[in-house]
């Protein structure tokens, strides 16, 4: 194997690595908005208008964008039910909950250290 294969191999199972592709998936799920809608959505299937509601300050454009990468990433199913108005639901599938435990734990840690940060009301702001 060729030095550049090596690098090449390495990069593919380091999420560092810029070609690795669990860094695409760790830059998904940190991102504000959707770990914040994998939550919202630990306790079933929602609406839009519910998502938006619980997901105070997202914009329309930027949870609709969200609830899109969401699916197209298979962390989300998308239902429409065969009514008038037609009624929308979002739901996490199995890759998705699976995403809540570890999502979970980084909250935990959040609730118990944010009053140790000295710019946490600075955060808040952004």
């Amino acid at each position: 194997m060729t030095g550049q294969n090596r690098e090449d191999t390495r990069n593919r199972h380091d999420i560092y690595g810029l070609l690795c592709p669990g860094r695409a998936v760790f830059e998904l799920l940190v991102h504000k908005w959707t770990s914040l809608a994998v939550t919202a959505l630990a306790d079933g299937p929602r609406r839009f208008g519910e998502l938006r509601r619980k997901l105070e300050g997202v914009s329309p454009k930027v949870l609709t964008q969200t609830l899109r990468r969401l699916e197209e990433h298979g962390l989300v199913t998308r239902t429409v039910h065969a009514e008038v108005p037609p009624r929308v639901e979002y739901e996490l599938t199995d890759l998705g909950r699976g995403a809540l435990e570890p999502l979970a734990h980084l909250r935990t840690w959040v609730r118990a250290n944010t009053g140790r940060f000295t710019a946490a009301e600075s955060l808040a702001r952004e």
